[in-house]
């Protein structure tokens, strides 16, 4: 369940940031971007103000289902598992003893 969330979380990731990145620049700080209005490009296909609301209305519904899969990821982990710490785990002795290593040849004894 939390694998298929995550995927759907991160297409959103990647379509938030895609309908981030489509967005016209409104200047700034650095004086950069246009901060009026019309567009150019392919004779007016979605120039204007239609445009500003269809992408400021995609980038609301995206960030608010980001924003549902960030707390159902939350909450789904927080569920699956217990609260324990390494620290509480004991501390094992290995299974098997580690063999001697031989000292050399040895002289019988009479």
């Amino acid at each position: 369940m939390s694998n298929v969330v995550l995927v759907i979380h991160l297409l959103l990731a990647l379509a938030l940031i895609g309908v981030v990145l489509l967005q016209r620049s409104e200047g700034g700080g650095l004086g950069i971007g246009g901060g009026g209005g019309g567009g150019g490009g392919m004779s007016g296909f979605l120039t204007g103000s239609s445009t500003k609301t269809l992408l400021t209305r995609t980038t609301a519904i995206l960030a608010a289902c980001f924003m549902v899969t960030s707390l159902l990821l939350t909450w789904i982990e927080g569920r699956s598992t217990e609260r324990q710490s390494i620290l509480d785990a004991p501390v094992t002795a290995p299974a098997e003893p580690v063999p001697e290593i031989p000292q050399g040849p040895t002289v019988p004894v009479e």
